[in-house]
C-alpha cells in the first residue's frame, strides 16, 4: 500500500503521512466531518476515476459505461429507499453545487430566496452575499430569536409576508436544534413559495428516523453525503418524479460536466451501510453523546447556544469567557483536538475571530466512543480554556488525547503502512 506515491512523490507522501497520523492519534470534533468505512475508502481509490461518464444511466455521451449504469442505478435505488423519496440525483460533487443545481432549477436570476442568515446557523450557499447564490438572486433572511436562539418563525412569517419568496430554504450549518419542517411548510404555503431543505449536516440523523423528516412537507431536499451521513465527500438531490427532469437537467448539463463515478461508487457503498440496522443505532449514539457533551461542558462553566441541542452540534459561546474562537481552535488544536471557530447569534466579533466554537459528535462516536469519553473531551476543552497560553497544559492534553484515541483506533492499518 502506498509503495508507488512514496516511491515516485515523496514530497506528496510525507504530508500523507502526517495527515493519516493527525487523524489516528488526534479527536476529531468538526461538526461537518466524519470517518468514512474501510470499504467507502476503498472504492474511492479505484479505476472508476478514470472514465468520463456525461449524463445519466442507459443515456450517456460516451461509450463503455455499461458498468457505471449499473453502480449509478444502485446508488440512486439505495438513496431512495434510504430517504423514502420517489427520485435522488447523486451526481452532485457536493452540497454547494447541489444547491445551485437546485436554484437553477426552479429560479430565475433576481427571484427572491428566503434563508437563515449565515451569522444565524445559515450557510454560505444559502443566499451570502459573497457566494453566487446571493450575486444571482436577491436573497432575504430570516433571524433566530435574540434570547433563545431558536429560529423566530414569527420573524420567518414577516419576512416571508413582506418579501414574497419563490423559495423558502430550511437548514443550517450551526443549528443545534430540530427544525420544524410543518412550520416551514405552513409559512411557504400562505405566500406561494417553493420550500427546499438542505439537511447537509442532519442527514444521517433524517435517514435514521432520529431527527424531523422533511420528506413529507419539502419540494426538494438537498444534503451533503459526508458529515452525519457518513459517505464519501459530496452532495445528493432529493425530489419528486414530478422534479426529476428539472432536476436532473440542471445537475446536467446545467451547473456540472461529467460525474465523478469513483465517488458515485463509494456513495453506493455509503448508502448500502446506512441502510443497515446498525446505522441507526450509531445515530442514536451520535445524538447521545452531543447531548452527554454539552451537558458536560455546561457543568463546567461553559456556556451553550440554546442551552442544549438535539442533534450533533453543540455550539459553545466562547466570548463569555472572554475569549474568542480562532484563540479556542488555535489552542485546542495544539491539544490535538480539531474544532472550528464559529460564528454565534448577535456575535459582535467578525468571522475570522467569532464568538463561538462548533464541535460535534460523528467522528468520535464512529470510532466508537460514548458517554465516558465525551465527559473527559468535555474536561480537555475546558483545561484547554483556563490555560490557552500554557504550553506545559497545553502539551499534556495532547499526550492524554493521543492515549485515549489509540484506544479507539480508526486506520492503524493505512498507519502502519505508510510508515
Amino acid at each position: 500500500m502506498f509503495k508507488a506515491v512514496r516511491e515516485q512523490d515523496p514530497a506528496v507522501f510525507g504530508f500523507l503521512q502526517q495527515e493519516f497520523a493527525r487523524q489516528e492519534y488526534g479527536l476529531e470534533l468538526i461538526a461537518s466531518e466524519n470517518f468514512v468505512s474501510k470499504a467507502v475508502l476503498e472504492v474511492m481509490g479505484t479505476p472508476l476515476t478514470n472514465k468520463y461518464a456525461e449524463g445519466y444511466p442507459r443515456n450517456r455521451y460516451y461509450g463503455g459505461c455499461q458498468y457505471y449504469d449499473e453502480i449509478e442505478i444502485i446508488a440512486i435505488r439505495r438513496a431512495r429507499e434510504l430517504f423514502g423519496i420517489e427520485h435522488a440525483n447523486v451526481q452532485p460533487h457536493s452540497g454547494a453545487q447541489a444547491n445551485m443545481a437546485v436554484y437553477l432549477a426552479f429560479l430565475e436570476p433576481e427571484d427572491t430566496i428566503l434563508t437563515l442568515e449565515l451569522a444565524h446557523g445559515g450557510h454560505l450557499s444559502h443566499g451570502s452575499p459573497v457566494n453566487a447564490s446571493g450575486k444571482l438572486y436577491k436573497s432575504v433572511h430570516y433571524h433566530v430569536h435574540p434570547e433563545t436562539h431558536l429560529i423566530d418563525f414569527d420573524h420567518v412569517r414577516e419576512q416571508a409576508l413582506a418579501h414574497r419568496p419563490k423559495m423558502i430554504v430550511c437548514g443550517a450549518s450551526a443549528y443545534p436544534r430540530h427544525i420544524d419542517f410543518a412550520k416551514f411548510r405552513e409559512i411557504a404555503d400562505e405566500v406561494g413559495a417553493l420550500l427546499m431543505a438542505d439537511i447537509a449536516h442532519i442527514a444521517g440523523l433524517v435517514a435514521a428516523k432520529v431527527h424531523p423528516d422533511p420528506v413529507p412537507y419539502c419540494d426538494v431536499i438537498t444534503t451533503t453525503t459526508h458529515k452525519t451521513l457518513r459517505g464519501p465527500r459530496g452532495g445528493l438531490i432529493l425530489t419528486s418524479k414530478e422534479n426529476k427532469r428539472a432536476v436532473n437537467s440542471a445537475v446536467f448539463p446545467g451547473t456540472q460536466g461529467g460525474p465523478l463515478m469513483h465517488m458515485v461508487a463509494a456513495k453506493a457503498v455509503a448508502f448500502g451501510e446506512a441502510l443497515k440496522p446498525e446505522f441507526k443505532t450509531y445515530q442514536e449514539q451520535v445524538i447521545a453523546n452531543a447531548k452527554t457533551l454539552s451537558e458536560a461542558l455546561q457543568g463546567k462553566g461553559v456556556p451553550v447556544i440554546t442551552g442544549g441541542t438535539d442533534n450533533h452540534i453543540v455550539l459553545m459561546n466562547v466570548g463569555a469567557l472572554n475569549l474568542n474562537g480562532k484563540q479556542c481552535e488555535d489552542a485546542l488544536e495544539e491539544a490535538g483536538i480539531t474544532v472550528n471557530k464559529n460564528m454565534i447569534p448577535y456575535d459582535p466579533n467578525p468571522p475570522q475571530v467569532s464568538s463561538g466554537i462548533r464541535v460535534g459528535t460523528p467522528a468520535l462516536t464512529t470510532r466508537g466512543m460514548g458517554a465516558e469519553e465525551m465527559k473527559q473531551v468535555a474536561q480537555w476543552i475546558v483545561e484547554v480554556y483556563e490555560n490557552i497560553d500554557n504550553a506545559d497544559v497545553l502539551k499534556r492534553v495532547r499526550d492524554d488525547v493521543r492515549s485515549l484515541s489509540q484506544a479507539f483506533p480508526l486506520y492503524p492499518d493505512i498507519v502502519a503502512a505508510a510508515s
